[in-house]
């Protein structure tokens, strides 16, 4: 638990399932049970902010960690940067092995701003090294049609998609932002008055 470096502890009995009915909890519930790692299969959660997507992958790394399955979570921000370190500190080799190594890694947040070319090859290496060999979580809030935008390449992102599609469930969640809903609840309430 302490090495996978979780944003917060949050497990799939505190989601509110009610909140985001157009989640299928009983597929959720069957993923917290971890078959998808033997099959070495990946998970996508894909829609807008404040869904829940951050929650759910974590609960399902948390509950991976708990049964002493390796894992580790990490932004895609702080993934690419760090990669991109290890690069110019020509170590690049055994940053890619630290990632690939765990039996589940966690990729949040795919999507929030573009990465250049570099960044991009970068990633693919991860994903390709990872490839047929250990599951993947990803998150992201832009539907994949448009992965060639952050990547730079459309060419480059369908390499990365196609890896990351070929044993994989994807997740999308279509629903309210739990962020916005206390604004939300406010302003109506300010409305009224």
């Amino acid at each position: 638990m302490k090495t996978a470096a979780f944003p917060f502890l949050k497990t799939m009995d505190d989601f509110e399932f009610d909140f985001q009915p157009g989640i299928n909890k009983k597929e959720l519930l069957e993923l917290n049970r971890m078959g998808f790692l033997d099959k070495k299969e990946n998970i996508l959660f894909v829609d807008s902010s404040g869904v829940g997507k951050t929650h759910l992958a974590t609960a399902i790394g948390i509950t991976c960690a708990r049964s002493r399955v390796s894992t580790y979570f990490v932004s895609f921000e702080s993934l690419i940067t760090q990669l991109k370190k290890a690069l110019m500190e020509n170590r690049l080799e055994s940053r890619l092995k630290f990632f690939a190594k765990y039996k589940l890694l966690i990729i949040d947040e795919i999507g929030y701003m573009p990465i250049d070319q570099d960044s991009a090859n970068l990633f693919f290496q991860l994903i390709a090294k990872r490839y047929e060999r250990n599951s993947t979580i990803i998150t992201t809030n832009t539907p994949f049609s448009k992965w060639g935008e952050i990547f730079g390449s459309p060419t480059l992102a369908n390499a990365v998609l196609d890896r990351l599609f070929h044993h994989s469930q994807i997740v999308s969640i279509k629903g309210p932002s739990y962020r916005l809903r206390e604004k939300r609840a406010f302003f109506e309430s300010q409305a009224e008055e």
